[in-house]
C-alpha cells in the first residue's frame, strides 16, 4: 500500500514564496548527487542496478510493455509511439537510429519489471513509508513551482526539470512553526467567535423577550380599546334609544292630542252647519252655548321636538376618545408603586399594614393638632421625585369626600402657609376646598359633598379662581401623572375610560414633589392601586 503525505493549510507554497522562509540557498547539482547517493546506499545495490536497468530512459519509470530497439535499448511502448509521432526515431540513449516497423515486444524485460515490483512491495509491506505514486520511491523533496512532494526520480523528469527542489527536512521544520502560529492564531480566533456566539444567542434571546413583552402590551392595549370601543358603542346606543324612545313618544302624544282636537272641532262644526241649514227655531235653540264654544274653542298646537335633541343622535368623538385613551395608555407607562408613608401621617387618620389604604379615625374631635387645621388629615407618598415622569392610581370607590394630587414645599420658609383647610364639625365645607392653593405647594384636585368636585384654575395669578369640575361618569379610579421637568399634573377619570378631569400645566416646583392623599371627612378608605391592576 502506499501512502501520500498530505500537508494542510497554511500551504507551504506560499511559505516558499515568503521572504526568509528557507534560510539555505539551493542546493548545488554535485550536492544533490551525494545526498542521492547516500539515500540510495541505505537499498539494496543489486536491487538498484537492477531497477536502473529496468527505467525507462525517456519516463524515467519502470518498463511498461518494453519494446526493444536495434541498438539493444529498451523504451516503453507509449514512449516509442510518442517519440514516433514527433518524427523522433533515434535512441535517447545511444543516438543510434531505428525502424519503428522492426520493434519488437522484451518479453524477458516484460518478466523482470513485475519480479521487481513483487520485491519491492514485499519489502515495503507493513511499513508506513510515502512512496511515489509514479516511480514508488520515497518522497524526500519539495518541488517549489509544483508545490508538492516528489522523489528524486521525479526531480530528473521533465515535468520538473529547472525547478527549485528542496530536501522536506529543510521545508518541514519551519514550516511546522508557522503552522504551529497559524493554529494559535486559528484557536483565539475561534474562541473569539464562541464568545460572540453566546453574546449574539444572549442578544437574540433578550430581544426575543423583549418583543415578546411589547406584543403583549399591544395586544392587551387594543383588547381594552375594544372592551372600551364596545363599552361606548353600547351606552352610545342606549343613549340613542333612550333619545329615540323619548322623541317619537312626545310625536305620539302630539298626534294624539291633535286627533281629540280634530274631533272636537268636527263635531262643532258638524253642529253650526246643522244650525244654519235647519229652522229658525233649530237655529236659535240653544244658540248661545254653541256660540260660545265655536268663538272660546282654540287649537292648542303641541310642543315642536328641540333641535337640540339631534345632538344625542350623532356618533361620539371617537377621535378625541381614542386621543384620550392614547394619553392615558402613554401616562400609564410611567406607573411606579407607590406607598403611603405612615410617619407623614397624624392620629387622625389610618395607614394600613401594606401602606396602600387610607382612613379617617375620627371627624368630630381631631387630635393632637389645630382643631381647624384640616391638613390633619393628609398623608404623603414614601416616594418622592425631583425628576422625570411618574403615575399612580387611586381607588376612591364610596367615598363622598377626598382631595388626591401632588404636595411639594415652598422654597422660601417666610412665605409658607398653612393648606388653608380647616375643619370644623358644624361648619359647611362648600368653600373649603378653595384654601388648597398651588401657592402653598398643593396641586389637587377633591370632591365633597358627594357630588361637588373642584380644582384650583391652572394660572400663574395668584388670586387663582375654584373650578368646578364635570363629571359625565363619577370616578371610582382616579390616575394621576406627573412630569417634574415639565411643570405638568394631569388627573385621568380611569372609570370613563381614561378621561381627563383636569391638568395644571404651569406648575413650578423648587423642592422634591410627594403624591398627596387625603380622606378629607368620609370614614370610608381610599387605596392605592399597585402598578396594571
Amino acid at each position: 500500500m502506499l501512502f501520500i503525505c498530505t500537508i494542510l493549510i497554511p500551504s507551504p507554497f506560499n511559505l516558499l514564496s515568503h521572504p526568509g522562509v528557507f534560510k539555505q540557498e539551493e542546493r548545488t547539482s554535485g550536492v544533490r548527487t551525494r545526498r542521492r547517493q547516500g539515500s540510495s546506499a541505505m537499498a539494496s545495490k543489486i536491487l538498484l542496478n537492477l531497477q536502473e536497468e529496468v527505467t525507462c530512459p525517456i519516463c524515467l519509470k519502470l518498463l511498461t510493455e518494453p519494446l526493444s530497439l536495434g541498438c539493444g535499448h529498451s523504451l516503453c511502448q507509449a514512449c516509442i509511439t510518442v517519440n514516433n509521432k514527433e518524427a523522433v526515431t533515434s535512441c535517447p540513449v545511444c543516438g543510434i537510429s531505428y525502424s519503428f516497423e522492426n520493434l519488437q515486444a522484451n518479453q524477458h524485460l516484460i518478466n523482470i519489471v513485475e519480479r521487481l515490483r513483487e520485491v519491492k512491495l514485499s519489502q515495503d509491506n507493513g511499513k508506513k513509508t510515502d512512496l511515489c505514486d509514479c516511480h514508488g520511491e520515497k518522497l524526500l523533496l519539495f518541488c517549489k513551482e509544483d508545490r508538492k512532494v516528489i522523489c528524486w526520480l521525479c526531480e530528473r523528469s521533465q515535468e520538473h526539470r529547472g525547478h527549485h527542489t528542496f530536501l522536506m527536512e529543510e521545508v518541514v521544520k519551519e514550516c511546522q512553526e508557522r503552522l504551529q502560529a497559524a493554529v494559535q492564531r486559528l484557536i483565539k480566533e475561534d474562541q473569539e467567535a464562541e464568545k460572540l456566539e453566546v453574546d449574539i444567542g444572549q442578544e437574540r434571546t433578550s430581544w426575543k423577550n423583549y418583543i415578546q413583552t411589547e406584543r403583549q402590551k399591544i395586544l392587551k392595549g387594543f383588547n381594552e380599546m375594544r372592551v372600551i370601543l364596545d363599552s361606548e358603542e353600547q351606552r352610545e346606543l342606549q343613549k340613542l334609544e333612550e333619545g329615540e324612545v323619548n322623541v317619537l313618544d312626545n310625536l305620539a302624544a302630539a298626534k294624539d292630542q291633535l286627533v281629540q282636537q280634530r274631533q272636537y272641532a268636527s263635531k262643532l262644526i258638524s253642529d253650526l252647519q246643522r244650525r244654519i241649514s235647519g229652522s229658525s227655531v233649530e237655529m236659535l235653540q240653544d244658540v248661545i252655548d254653541i256660540m260660545r264654544r265655536s268663538e272660546t274653542w282654540i287649537l292648542k298646537k303641541p310642543k315642536s321636538v328641540s333641535k337640540k335633541l339631534k345632538s344625542v343622535f350623532q356618533i361620539p368623538d371617537l377621535s378625541g376618545m381614542l386621543q384620550v385613551l392614547r394619553e392615558l395608555t402613554d401616562a400609564q407607562c410611567y406607573w411606579v408603586d407607590v406607598m403611603l408613608n405612615p410617619g407623614s401621617a397624624t392620629s387622625n387618620v389610618a395607614v394600613s399594614a401594606d401602606q396602600r389604604q387610607v382612613a379617617t379615625v375620627c371627624t368630630s374631635t381631631l387630635k393632637n393638632s389645630n382643631p381647624r387645621d384640616f391638613s390633619a388629615f393628609g398623608v404623603l407618598g414614601c416616594q418622592y421625585f425631583s425628576s422625570g415622569k411618574y403615575y399612580w392610581e387611586v381607588d376612591v370607590s364610596g367615598k363622598s369626600a377626598w382631595i388626591l394630587g401632588v404636595h411639594s414645599k415652598i422654597s422660601n420658609p417666610n412665605k409658607r402657609k398653612s393648606s388653608g383647610f380647616t375643619f370644623d364639625p358644624s361648619a359647611d365645607y362648600s368653600s373649603v376646598y378653595s384654601r388648597y392653593r398651588p401657592q402653598y405647594g398643593y396641586w389637587v384636585i377633591g370632591l365633597q359633598n358627594t357630588s361637588e368636585y373642584n380644582a384650583f384654575e391652572d394660572s400663574s395669578t395668584f388670586d387663582l379662581k375654584v373650578l368646578t369640575l364635570f363629571m359625565a361618569v363619577p370616578p371610582c379610579r382616579i390616575g394621576i401623572f406627573l412630569d417634574y421637568e415639565g411643570g405638568i399634573v394631569s388627573f385621568f377619570n380611569v372609570t370613563n375610560h381614561g378621561a381627563l378631569i383636569y391638568k395644571f400645566s404651569r406648575c413650578r416646583f423648587s423642592q422634591p414633589a410627594y403624591p398627596y392623599f387625603n380622606p378629607w371627612n368620609c370614614p370610608v378608605p381610599m387605596t392605592l392601586c399597585p402598578p396594571s391592576s
